[in-house]
């Protein structure tokens, strides 16, 4: 069977040297949960948070047939596990995403700079609890604010801004998940409104906004633009890695 991990400290040395900020939100009980197949001397473990599986440690089977329903990247920690991925779930879609490092040091100048070229007609909001109740309306947005589970823990853990056209979303740029030293930054504008430079401005927004809490905004990307875009803001490329696409019927978006 499969069992939630309450006592996380019990499998960090498992997830020693992936750096990755939303495992960090499962083994630190920020969000997202531990998943184990032994809970007193667990050998394997799988963080899962937002739609995302980490399985770690010695392969095991059941532990991956034993995870959550619906749409899920899964990333491998090494070969093995993506053998069995492969093995356990043939219809899986191999993917490729990118790991951006982890120590930016960010330009504010730079920064204020890109947010000070708001197109007049357009707002720069915070998400507070209106803007929320807009995001969980559409299931693009609702991925800004859903990995947190409800309004509350969003409100006090989640960091975030949109840019709004006549009250309605076309952009923005908020925290996937949250670590106790930062956040995971999620990106998306509606197609009518990219090539904008939206998206560059709300996410310099967001990433001042996080230097001014002293919270690390990291990025990881699902594809090059996503990569290029980063670049925008002084991130640096790291490696690329593999993922795979569970259930992909159904994604929201």
């Amino acid at each position: 069977m499969v069992f939630e991990l309450e006592d996380t400290s019990k499998v960090e040395s498992l997830f020693a040297g992936w750096e990755i900020t939303l495992i960090y939100s499962c083994i630190q009980k920020v969000m997202g949960k531990v998943y184990v197949t032994d809970t007193g001397n667990p050998k394997s473990a799988m963080a899962f948070v937002g739609c995302f599986a980490f399985p770690a440690g010695e392969p095991d089977r059941e532990l991956l047939l034993g995870k959550p329903d619906g749409f899920v990247i899964m990333v491998p920690q090494n070969d093995r596990w993506s053998e069995l991925i492969e093995e356990c779930f043939p219809d899986a879609r191999k993917i490729t995403r990118y790991a951006i490092r982890k120590d930016t040091v960010f330009d504010r100048d730079k920064l204020e700079k890109t947010v000070a070229l708001l197109p007049e007609g357009y707002e720069l909001k915070k998400i507070d609890s209106d803007i929320y109740d807009l995001c969980v309306k559409d299931p693009v947005t609702a991925d800004f604010v859903s990995a947190f589970g409800s309004k509350e823990k969003y409100l006090e853990l989640g960091r975030g801004l949109v840019i709004l056209k006549d009250g309605k979303f076309v952009s923005g740029a908020s925290s996937y998940t949250r670590y106790k030293e930062g956040i995971e930054i999620e990106v998306d504008t509606v197609p009518a409104e990219r090539r904008k430079g939206l998206a560059s401005i709300v996410c310099s927004a967001l990433i001042l906004a996080c230097l001014d809490e002293g919270l690390y905004p990291s990025w990881d990307a699902h594809d090059m633009y996503s990569v290029r875009l980063s670049g925008k803001f002084g991130y640096e490329f790291d490696h690329e890695y593999t993922a795979y696409e569970l259930a992909s019927d159904k994604r929201t978006h």
